[in-house]
């Protein structure tokens, strides 16, 4: 990932959610319900699909209470059910690789929504598995470097069994296995450790660099309008970002 801005990725997302809260909240709140009903009720230690909603709900600063109340309110409530989990894939603008993953009650609204969207930026919605043999899922942790030792951060890291580790100027990036992300992040969060991003992310194999403005500007306006669909829970893309 050498010279892939993930902080800069970061920051933009937080600007983002500062300044569309509401939006984010509508978005995290309907992947807690629909998990609750499918993962296998309200307990996170039972249900590992509510766990990583909640963790991800954490990081996006979404009060405690908001989070009780939803998985509480989902409880039992069969509506629920209506939401269903669809994966898009497809390219970009330049042949920007895009995972979009949803969670809709109308397939055919979404579809269209997004074809609609790939098709004005100069992309193409692709059939199941076009793209995604260029990503793998796996647990990233994002930290702030500030005053910390990189070689006392990278020792705990890997003593609780992270399989990566890298480092800039302003964070470092600890990468896991899905099935062990949540314990390692737990353990590291009891060694006083408190991460800006912590998510099972699909993390791109290879990376394109759109080197003309135009498509820039395309792509910058592609994620916008998928970021603002109520539908869409999480975009996945292999775009190279400057340092």
């Amino acid at each position: 990932m050498s010279g892939h801005s993930k902080w800069s990725t970061i920051k933009r997302k937080k600007e983002k959610i500062d300044g569309n809260r509401a939006k984010i909240f509508t978005k995290i709140g309907r992947e807690l319900a629909v998990a609750v009903r499918q993962g296998g009720g309200p307990d996170p230690n039972c249900n590992f699909k509510l766990k990583d909603c909640i963790a991800k709900a954490k990081a996006l600063n979404v009060p405690n209470e908001n989070i009780e109340r939803i998985i509480k309110k989902a409880y039992g409530d069969s509506e629920n059910d209506k939401y269903e989990a669809i994966t898009y894939e497809g390219y970009g603008p330049g042949g920007i690789a895009m995972i979009v993953e949803t969670l809709t009650d109308n397939r055919n609204r979404t579809a269209g929504d997004l074809r609609h969207y790939f098709d004005k930026c100069g992309g193409n919605l692709g059939s199941s598995g076009c793209v995604s043999f260029l990503f793998e899922r796996k647990g990233l942790l994002i930290l702030e470097r500030a005053n910390l030792s990189a070689d006392s951060v990278m020792e705990n890291c890997l003593k609780a069994g992270a399989i990566d580790f890298e480092e800039d100027d302003e964070i470092f990036e600890i990468y896991t296995e899905p099935e062990n992300f949540f314990q390692i992040k737990q353990d590291l969060e009891k060694e006083g450790y408190n991460f800006i991003s912590a998510q099972v992310e699909l993390i791109p194999t290879t990376y394109t660099n759109l080197k003309d403005e135009d498509s820039q500007i395309k792509m910058q306006k592609l994620l916008d309008m998928l970021e603002n669909n109520d539908d869409v829970q999480n975009v996945w893309h292999n775009q190279f970002i400057e340092s």
